[in-house]
């Protein structure tokens, strides 16, 4: 979505567009926040500046309690509360859209100028680690995925804490989670650095581990949803998911409810995300062997059917797998379409899924109307 051009601000105090219900007044400190609650159709990104173009460095469900340190204007937003140019700077330093915030307080306006008010405050720490590189996740705790490694030794900039899960680490035993200043988490366990005084903005918790039964029982109204939209059966959308995502454990279906690992191209995520999610993973090289960190960003999704009626959109909208639709009645014939199409290059992969069909009776769902 594109918004309006950002306005200059002018005067101590910000210049507010009526109609927005927020009072702001230049205030001498920030404090502790204002407590304020997220109001969303699904969720909201979280951005690095106030701009709609700025990083996403996480998004926020509905619901969700979050505080808020000041305000600056940029540019204008069409929320589901109200249509405003007002952008909320959290205590973390990170920023969203006053358009999706409901609070009766008053918030104060950002003592500095937007430019300067996008660079927060760190907390400068060093890992400290006798277990080998400390894991990165994408949330604070071990049930998020992880995100990269951290070698003994490295000098990170910290945003904010979060509490989570007690780690035994090398410096500590403690329940402090650090988000780092590219937004993934370190236990403070392997941690030496200062105090660290800012709360972290709540993370959607991972979704709970289902058994295959209850996953599959999940997985069919999205799966035949999809078929209804987009023509994919739903037997292979099922099987697919219980493979890409191993039963929805994988870090990716866990946190984001992204089953098929479907990447964001351009910030662009289709009609059926919420946005997107960066991670920074590993990959190593076959040729030399060694080992480099990349960043990635993956779509997100308020559910599991979103996601499943993304994957039909997503093989619909793309022409390499055109041929597959001539087969949208014989399940097995449509996956070795999309196979030979380069879904994927295991080349057991099409055995795979049809097993995973087979084993769990998947097929009696292509109920074709």
């Amino acid at each position: 979505m594109r918004h309006t051009t950002r306005r200059l601000l002018t005067g101590a105090a910000l210049v507010l567009a009526a109609g927005t219900g927020l009072g702001m007044t230049p205030g001498s400190a920030y404090a502790a926040g204002v407590s304020a609650t997220v109001d969303v159709a699904g969720q909201l990104k979280v951005r690095s500046a106030p701009s709609t173009t700025a990083k996403v460095v996480r998004s926020i469900t509905d619901g969700r309690k979050v505080s808020i340190a000041c305000a600056v204007n940029g540019p204008t937003v069409r929320g589901k509360v109200r249509t405003t140019k007002v952008w909320d700077r959290l205590t973390d330093g990170s920023y969203i859209s006053h358009g999706y915030v409901r609070t009766s307080a008053k918030i104060q306006a950002c003592r500095t100028t937007p430019s300067k008010a996008t660079a927060p405050l760190y907390v400068t720490g060093t890992v400290r680690t006798s277990d080998g590189p400390v894991n990165a996740r994408s949330g604070p705790g071990t049930g998020y995925a992880v995100a990269g490694s951290v070698a003994n030794n490295t000098i990170v900039k910290i945003a904010c804490a979060a509490t989570g899960p007690s780690v035994a680490g090398t410096v500590r035993t403690s329940t402090q989670w650090d988000r780092l200043s590219d937004g993934r988490y370190i236990a403070h366990a392997y941690m030496l650095s200062g105090t660290v005084k800012t709360t972290c903005a709540p993370v959607a918790a991972p979704a709970p581990v289902l058994t295959p039964e209850q996953f599959i029982k999940a997985a069919v109204p999205g799966a035949q949803q999809g078929w209804r939209e987009y023509g994919v059966p739903p037997s292979v959308t099922i099987a697919q998911a219980i493979l890409e995502s191993g039963w929805g454990r994988s870090g990716l279906s866990s946190v984001d409810r992204n089953y098929f690992g479907i990447k964001c191209q351009n910030d662009y995520h289709g009609p059926h995300a919420t946005g997107c999610h960066v991670y920074r993973t590993t990959e190593c090289s076959k040729s030399t062997g060694k080992c480099f960190e990349i960043s990635d960003a993956f779509r997100t999704y308020s559910s599991m059917a979103r996601s499943f009626r993304d994957h039909g959109h997503f093989l619909k909208n793309n022409k390499r797998y055109a041929p597959a639709f001539g087969h949208t009645r014989n399940a097995d014939e449509f996956i070795e379409q999309v196979w030979k199409a380069g879904y994927a290059t295991d080349p057991k992969y099409v055995a795979k899924v049809t097993g995973i069909m087979k084993t769990y009776g998947l097929y009696r769902y292509d109920t074709w109307k």
